[in-house]
């Protein structure tokens, strides 16, 4: 049995996606029955696998003592170049962090990416790609799934949503590189649909933009609704009581809230970015500019075929990322780097 150690701090922020990653891997490792890992977390003893989320200092230390902390894998959530438009740090602690950063994980046996399109990125960084391995995230079915008709219109009628609306949700950080000038864009262009943003600003006045965007959160557009920043255990609700998830970002690793509203149930609407090639090919709807996006939201809308076939490529994202398939993929992973 492998003595499998986490150290993390990714849910010390709420409101972000690395926190719901992680959240999800712990609790696939604790579901798991076959004996595989004696899992601790954030404990300082020796192991034979000591995999880190987040990238601490603390961490990055601990990471000298190789007798005591075995194999070093690193779980890469973000690079430099994602971290654009989304805090607004000085010049020099940005230059600063992001040396550390590539330190980091240069200090690592073994590097996890959730997309495969950030290894020859990596690679562009100095790190050799051979350490490197894809292992996409996923979410658990008995958390995000569709609910029946009856209980969806319960809670629309909880939130004030009318039973006849179409909805569209976008879910995440309130940051620019989330495109969020982008969805009330196309709000304004849609009056005839309600559009929902689950989130806030999670590293608040830290956040690139914060007082543009504060504007637009404090006064959106009257089909606009802005939740802030919710318990994660109320997603699948805001999920089942909308028709399409929108995300209009210009930089992503793999968001969470695409597993999670393709597992609750709902088709996908994109912008049209190469990193989602590798990992959402036919399985989602996309777009480049403010009309092709009302454009497809309206084709979805207003035909229920179009509505149905989108709706059952969401479905088969759902399955293909499914925690079962996940659960064999990390044990395969844990074994190898260790006999390695």
């Amino acid at each position: 049995m492998l003595k499998l150690n986490m150290l993390s701090s990714a849910e010390k922020v709420k409101g972000q996606g690395v926190g719901s990653a992680y959240r999800e891997f712990i609790n696939l490792l604790n579901n798991d029955d076959s004996n595989t890992y004696e899992l601790t977390i954030n404990k300082n003893i020796k192991a034979d696998i000591t995999h880190y989320h987040t990238v601490d200092f603390l961490f990055y230390l601990s990471t000298f003592s190789r007798k005591k902390r075995g194999i070093r894998v690193g779980h890469v959530h973000f690079l430099p170049e994602t971290l654009e438009g989304s805090l607004q740090l000085p010049f020099l602690v940005k230059k600063i962090f992001n040396k550390y950063l590539l330190s980091f994980y240069n200090r690592m046996d073994g590097l996890v990416v959730v997309n495969p399109s950030f290894i020859p990125k990596l690679e562009a960084h100095g790190i050799k790609k051979e350490k490197v391995t894809y292992i996409p995230n996923f979410v658990a079915k008995k958390d995000f799934y569709p609910m029946g008709i009856q209980e969806k219109l319960a809670i629309r009628e909880t939130l004030s949503i009318p039973e006849d609306a179409f909805v569209v949700i976008g879910a995440g950080q309130i940051q620019h590189r989330k495109g969020i000038l982008d969805f009330i864009a196309v709000s304004k262009q849609l009056p005839q649909v309600q559009f929902i943003w689950v989130g806030g600003f999670s590293f608040g006045k830290m956040t690139a933009g914060y007082e543009e965007l504060k504007k637009i959160f404090d006064h959106p557009p009257k089909n606009v609704q802005f939740t802030g920043i919710i318990d994660r255990a109320l997603m699948n609700n805001y999920y089942n009581v909308s028709d399409l998830l929108f995300m209009p970002s210009y930089n992503e690793l793999f968001p969470m809230t695409i597993l999670e509203a393709m597992s609750s149930g709902i088709p996908i609407l994109t912008r049209d970015l190469e990193l989602y090639e590798a990992i959402l090919e036919g399985y989602y709807i996309k777009g480049h500019t403010i009309a092709e996006f009302a454009a497809s939201i309206e084709r979805v809308r207003l035909n229920q075929d179009n509505y149905q076939d989108a709706k059952e490529k969401a479905r088969e994202g759902a399955q293909y990322y499914s925690e079962e398939r996940l659960c064999s993929i990390w044990k395969d992973y844990y074994h190898e780097i260790y006999r390695n």
